[in-house]
């Protein structure tokens, strides 16, 4: 069946119009080159106004904040190993709370490793480099 979409066509299978609960607020940092923001030609729906900074020339999208299946940021890991992340909206507090501490579980995870993307993009190199 089809299905208006924010102005884009859509279809849903028979069966599945019924509404469904809102999931739980969530975050995450995706990697540069990451498939999910890679696979969709059309991003608008989840990058909003993002895409200069987190693009580079050759539109491969750098690392990403997400928070309730949209793009709000991007991050890097700095030479001491901390991960650095910008927001480019508001989140609210409590969102954002839950960033710093993903950024800061990121860089316990990685550890001595150093994450540095072939594709550099505008936001990565500057918080790289802060």
């Amino acid at each position: 069946m089809a299905v208006d979409l924010d102005g884009a066509a859509g279809l849903v299978l028979p069966g599945d119009l019924d509404p469904v609960d809102a999931p739980a607020p969530w975050v995450a940092l995706l990697p540069a080159l990451d498939p999910t923001p890679m696979g969709w030609q059309q991003r608008d729906w989840y990058l909003g106004p993002h895409r200069a900074p987190l693009f580079d020339r050759t539109g491969n999208i750098g690392p990403t904040v997400w928070s309730d299946g949209r793009v709000v940021g991007g991050w890097a890991q700095r030479g001491t190993g901390e991960v650095a992340v910008r927001l480019l909206e508001d989140v609210g507090a409590e969102a954002a709370a839950a960033v710093d501490a993903a950024g800061a579980d990121l860089a316990a995870r990685i550890g001595p490793v150093r994450v540095t993307p072939r594709f550099r993009t505008p936001l990565e190199r500057e918080l790289a480099a802060s």
